[in-house]
């Protein structure tokens, strides 16, 4: 069993990096087509996020802002982006996860392929995320 801590500075210091975590999660994010990083790595970060916040404040706390049960549908609706991608390139007559046949954009086909990457490294950071944070909770549970 995890014990949390009373420490008012543990506290203080948690509340004030899980603003900066996820900032930092959203830019690897975002950033991860054109320098290392992406859907995989912002996820991880998101999730050390809520993580962070679920091991250093009450369970009652943690849960009003982040539910268990979001992290079941943050990582459907991470799955669902990803294969709703694949989807619109097929209705578009390309190949799944072909960019630059995705139906409902316009554009060249560099900047639809740009689009598409991000679309699929989004739904990649849902899954990862929700995958996480229900890991966890679940072998919490289990322990206690």
């Amino acid at each position: 069993m995890i014990k949390r801590t009373d420490s008012i500075i543990v506290a203080v210091m948690a509340r004030a990096l899980v603003p900066l975590i996820q900032l930092y999660a959203l830019y690897v994010h975002f950033h991860g087509h054109s320098s290392p990083g992406g859907g995989f790595q912002g996820g991880a970060l998101l999730a050390a996020s809520i993580l962070l916040i679920r091991i250093t404040m009450s369970p009652q706390s943690s849960h009003e802002q982040f539910p268990a049960d979001w992290g079941v549908r943050m990582g459907a609706i991470g799955t669902l982006i990803y294969a709703g991608t694949g989807i619109l390139c097929l209705l578009g007559g390309g190949h799944f996860l072909d960019y630059a046949r995705m139906i409902g954009f316009s554009g060249e086909a560099a900047s639809l392929r740009s689009l598409g990457i991000t679309f699929i490294e989004t739904g990649v950071l849902f899954a990862v995320m929700g995958t996480m944070v229900t890991l966890f909770d679940r072998i919490i549970a289990e322990a206690e």
